[in-house]
């Protein structure tokens, strides 16, 4: 008999449910002993077919599901038919750079790909799918005839998957310093090889395109000044700018994001000062600007991760508070928050209720005009929750 992995009973409403998480508190017994990255057969206690998966010993998420029918064989038909599944599941977009594949909400747990003009750009952030990167990469290649694709497996959570980072070519060419991509129809230049996440935050396209409507249809934009906190490789900026206002300050810690974002301006014909790029810690530049009395028409705050886990919710919590009390406090009667966070520890109704709390100890008073999400080329699986992590909110203060 195969190798299989009989769940307690208390589990198995959560897995019929078609969450694809089991956690090593949900095995009862294992029988057999599988290797890591190896397909199991997940059964009740009676023996009752409940799904198949990959196993890794070194995780806490003990399996990940890929099928909950009996029937399906996992071989390299079955990886095919899911990544087909992914990209007819994409609508044409505005530009050639996109999410292909997301994880868990396209049922492919563990596989990010990036698309990047003529580039894909693949994470992958379990054991299961690192045994099986070269294959997937093979099947891309055949299926999308990219120039080449770029591993960008390099993102903490690979270690508690006992995992190591890795980056480099997985198939066909090297790709350049920087990959121009278009969006929205303005140009980006993308570093895939070292950049955050997989070079650009392609999550961000619709609230860009929203933002630069929204500055865009507003009498006195070409006075306005924006303040872009996080600002990374300028895609906010570039944005604002598009829409005519006068001045765009941004603020990284990272030097390189904001020289690519210097670039960014310039490839689109923009033109913004070089003491407007400051790099330091966001938090620290913001606390200055209260103390010169600086004013901004609009604030865009889009920090990194601030909660890897749930144990570390309270932190983030503080930390979001912190950065959208100093934004209360700089921005004008009538000006605008723009603010998000990208932790899925932090569900949208906490983070509302964060910045209601920074609103109230700034001692303005503020109204939501829009609530925030990723596109659906980062959709969210019904049965997974945990998918629906960039949430953000467009306020107006007074």
């Amino acid at each position: 008999m195969s190798t299989r992995i009989i769940l307690h009973d208390k589990v198995l409403k959560s897995i019929s449910r078609r969450h694809p998480w089991v956690f090593s508190g949900a095995i009862k017994t294992i029988k057999g002993t599988p290797e890591d990255g190896d397909i199991l057969r997940l059964v009740a206690g009676d023996g009752t077919f409940a799904g198949r998966g990959y196993w890794n010993s070194h995780s806490q998420i003990r399996v990940r599901i890929l099928s909950w029918n009996e029937d399906e064989v996992i071989d390299q038909d079955f990886w095919e038919g899911r990544l087909r599944r992914a990209l007819d599941s994409r609508e044409p977009g505005s530009g050639n750079a996109r999410r292909l594949v997301h994880a868990e909400n396209d049922y492919l747990p563990g596989l990010v790909v990036d698309q990047y003009a003529d580039w894909l750009v693949i994470q992958a952030l379990t054991l299961g799918i690192n045994r099986r990167k070269h294959m997937l990469a093979e099947l891309l290649a055949e299926m999308l005839q990219p120039t080449g694709i770029y591993e960008r497996s390099d993102v903490e959570v690979r270690a508690r998957e006992g995992l190591v980072p890795e980056t480099g070519v997985l198939w066909g060419a090297e790709p350049p310093d920087v990959v121009e991509i278009e969006e929205n129809g303005q140009r980006f230049l993308v570093d895939i090889k070292a950049g955050q996440k997989t070079g650009f935050y392609l999550d961000q396209r619709e609230n860009r395109a929203a933002l630069h409507a929204m500055l865009k249809q507003h009498p006195g934009t070409e006075d306005y000044i924006v303040l872009n906190a996080f600002g990374y490789t300028g895609g906010f900026a570039v944005a604002a700018l598009a829409a005519g206002v006068q001045r765009v300050i941004s603020l990284d810690s990272s030097a390189s994001a904001l020289a690519l974002a210097e670039r960014n301006i310039a490839l689109n014909g923009q033109s913004a000062d070089p003491e407007d790029f400051m790099v330091g810690n966001a938090g620290d530049i913001l606390r200055g600007f209260r103390e010169q009395g600086r004013v901004f028409d609009c604030i865009i705050l889009d920090p990194p991760k601030f909660a890897q886990t749930s144990r570390q919710v309270e932190r983030a919590t503080r930390g979001y508070k912190d950065i959208n009390l100093l934004a209360f406090q700089l921005l004008r009667a009538g000006g605008w928050l723009w603010t998000f966070s990208c932790s899925n520890a932090v569900d949208a109704d906490l983070f509302q209720k964060v910045v209601f709390g920074a609103l109230v100890d700034a001692g303005r008073e503020g109204q939501i005009l829009r609530h925030l999400s990723a596109p659906p080329d980062h959709p969210v699986a019904l049965t997974f929750p945990e998918g629906s992590y960039l949430k953000g909110l467009v306020c107006r203060v007074w």
